[in-house]
C-alpha cells in the first residue's frame, strides 16, 4: 500500500502536523524554566495532550474554513481537500477529536485553565476568519499559538504572572513575523478575493520590514524573559542562536527576493523553537 493512500497519514499531511514544533518547544521551555527542571509528570501529560489537540484541531478547522479559497488559489489548489484526497467529513471528525482532546486534557489541570477554556476555544475557532476583516490576522494567529506557553504556565501555577505575558508576546510576534513572510506569496490573490493581510495592505516591501521588526521584538522579549529567572550563558546563547536564525530568515526574503519564502517562513522556524528548547534544557540541567 502506498503511503499517500493511508488516510491517517493524509490527515497528518493536510494539517501539517510537524508544525506542532512551532508551539510545543516554547511550552516545554516555559515548563523547564518555571519548574527548574523538576517537572510534575502527571501535569506534563495533560499539558502535552492539550497542546496537541489545540494546534492540530485549529489547523484542521482552518483547512475546512478555507476550503473554497484554497480551491481558487493556484498555490493551494493541490491541498488535500481541494484535490479530493480527503473529504470534509474526514477533517471534521479529526477536528472534533482534537477539540475533545483539548477539552478533556484541560479539565484534568486546574480551575483557571477550565475557566479560560472558552477563550482558547474561541481563538481556535475564529482565527481562520480574521483575514476576512483585518490585516492584523497574522498577530491574531500569533496570539492563538501563544496560548501554548501561557496555558502551560497557568496549568503549573493556577495564576497569572507578568513574565507569562512576556514569553507569550515573544511567541506571538515570532509567529506573526513568519506568517507575514508566508503571506507575501498571495498578495494578488488576497486583493482579488477581498482578503486582508499586511502584504496585501502595504505591499511586499513594507510587509517584510514589518515582519523583520516583529522578529526583533520577539528576540528582545526572549532576552527579557530570561531576566525573570536565574539564567546565564546557555540561555542567552540560545537567544543569540535564535536571533541569528531570524536574521537569516529575513535576509532570505529581503525586499525583491521572494523565491525562498517557504524556507524562510517554515523550514527555518521549525528549527528555531527546537533550538531554543535545547539551549534552555542545557541551562536548566547543566551545572
Amino acid at each position: 500500500m502506498k503511503k499517500d493512500s493511508i488516510k491517517p497519514l493524509k490527515i497528518a499531511q493536510a494539517v501539517m502536523i510537524q508544525h506542532t514544533l512551532f508551539s510545543l518547544p516554547f511550552a516545554a521551555s516555559a515548563l523547564l524554566l518555571e519548574t527548574g527542571g523538576v517537572i510534575p509528570s502527571q501535569k506534563l501529560l495533560w499539558i502535552f495532550l492539550a497542546i496537541i489537540g489545540a494546534r492540530n484541531g485549529a489547523n484542521a478547522l482552518n483547512r475546512l474554513v478555507d476550503h473554497s479559497l484554497d480551491a481558487k488559489n493556484p498555490r493551494t489548489a493541490g491541498r488535500h481537500l481541494p484535490s479530493s484526497r480527503l473529504t470534509r467529513f474526514d477533517l471534521w471528525v479529526f477536528a472534533l477529536a482534537c477539540i475533545l482532546l483539548l477539552v478533556g486534557s484541560t479539565c484534568m489541570l486546574n480551575w483557571l485553565c477550565v475557566a479560560l477554556l472558552p477563550v482558547a476555544l474561541a481563538m481556535v475557532f475564529t482565527y481562520s476568519y480574521t483575514k476576512r476583516f483585518t490585516y492584523l490576522c497574522h498577530y491574531f494567529l500569533g496570539a492563538t499559538v501563544a496560548i501554548a506557553p501561557m496555558g502551560t504556565l497557568l496549568a503549573l501555577n493556577g495564576a497569572f504572572a507578568f513574565r507569562y505575558f512576556i514569553v507569550s508576546a515573544a511567541v506571538a510576534t515570532w509567529v506573526a513575523g513568519f506568517d507575514i513572510i508566508y503571506a507575501t506569496q498571495d498578495i494578488d490573490f488576497d486583493r482579488e478575493q477581498g482578503l486582508h493581510s499586511i502584504p496585501a495592505r502595504f505591499g511586499a516591501k513594507k510587509a517584510l520590514y514589518i515582519a523583520a521588526f516583529s522578529h526583533l521584538v520577539s528576540f528582545v522579549l526572549l532576552v527579557l524573559w530570561g531576566s525573570f529567572y536565574q539564567v546565564g550563558f546557555w540561555y542567552y546563547g540560545g537567544c543569540l542562536a535564535v536571533g541569528s536564525l531570524l536574521f537569516v530568515e529575513n535576509a532570505l526574503v529581503a525586499p525583491g527576493t521572494l523565491k525562498h519564502v517557504t524556507t524562510a517562513a517554515y523550514h527555518i522556524n521549525e528549527i528555531v523553537s527546537v533550538l531554543f528548547l535545547t539551549f534552555v534544557a542545557l541551562e536548566v540541567y547543566l551545572p
